[in-house]
């Protein structure tokens, strides 16, 4: 029970981020096929993270929470690239 739990929060706390950069790029009309690549692997890796933390399965866990934090930044970086344009 404690590991979903911990899943859960962690669920809490990486979504603001992933959102602030999903609506970076709607603002910044983002139609680029790597962002919606970006987009796709952030839900799949979200929807896996919390399966391998409460199976206990550390580095399927770890590389699940860096490809979803890899994917926000993507999204960020795309929109800041395409405002110095």
């Amino acid at each position: 029970g404690k590991r979903a739990t911990w899943a859960h929060q962690n669920a809490l706390e990486a979504f603001p981020i992933f959102a602030a950069a999903a609506l970076m790029a709607y603002v910044t009309n983002q139609t680029s096929e790597l962002a919606g690549w970006a987009a796709i692997a952030w839900m799949i890796a979200r929807l896996l993270f919390p399966v391998f933390y409460i199976l206990n399965i550390p580095i399927l866990r770890s590389m699940m929470f860096a490809v979803g934090s890899l994917c926000s930044f993507t999204l960020i970086g795309l929109s800041l690239i395409s405002t110095l344009k």
